[in-house]
């Protein structure tokens, strides 16, 4: 299917950047504002998860037990196992849907000081702006491969809430080695869900416009 200009330009600025850029905990922001929509990311070192039940603790005041600032959150609800020698191992790790985190996100991004967050879908403009504000990333991890995401997962290094919200709810602390992911949101206002959406309303009013001729 033929695009317009600005998502062959963004393909093309993505093959002169080079190849997978390695982020390693803790997200620096200067190196997170570094990144653009298009790039291709390995991340490494301590990610966190994150889901419904976690946003609407934090945005009805509750308190987040562990620091979050130049981390990551995982929009996530993985599948933990316990081994027969009682450790923690998590088998399947696959990306949830973004959007139901978008009335809580800005909120979270300015007051925890985040770099990251994975999930799948994009997030609205709120997000967006908060991302260029506060030098934060959204990145687009495969969906429909969770037990191959898992593998990125080294070690469980924790656990918060598993009581409280149960374990698919939970914040998980997840040590990462070579996790892949694109940058689909960045910290200059680029989306890539939107020069998409842009794409395919060029391409649906060319094919009315058309259909209209005939």
């Amino acid at each position: 299917m033929r695009t317009d200009g600005t998502v062959h330009g963004k393909k093309r600025a993505q093959a002169a950047r080079g190849g997978v850029r390695r982020l390693v905990y803790p997200f620096k922001k200067e190196d997170v504002r570094a990144l653009r929509a298009g790039d291709v990311v390995s991340l490494c070192g301590k990610v966190f998860t994150g889901r419904d039940r976690f946003h609407k603790h934090f945005a009805d005041g509750g308190g987040i037990p562990a620091s979050l600032e130049c981390g990551a959150l995982y929009h996530c609800g993985p599948v933990v196992v316990k081994d027969a020698a009682g450790v923690w191992r998590a088998v399947a790790a696959g990306p949830t849907t973004s959007v139901r985190e978008n009335p809580y996100e800005p909120a979270l991004i300015a007051a925890t000081g985040l770099s990251a967050i994975i999930g799948k879908g994009g997030m609205d403009a709120a997000t967006l702006e908060a991302c260029r504000k506060y030098g934060c990333v959204y990145l687009q991890a495969v969906g429909g491969a969770a037990a191959v995401a898992a593998r990125a997962i080294k070690r469980v290094a924790g656990v918060r809430f598993l009581e409280e919200f149960g374990a698919a709810e939970a914040m998980w602390e997840f040590e990462m080695d070579g996790f892949p992911a694109v940058v689909a949101m960045d910290s200059c206002g680029n989306s890539l869900f939107d020069g998409v959406a842009r794409a395919s309303r060029a391409r649906l009013a060319a094919l009315l416009e058309k259909g209209d001729m005939q």
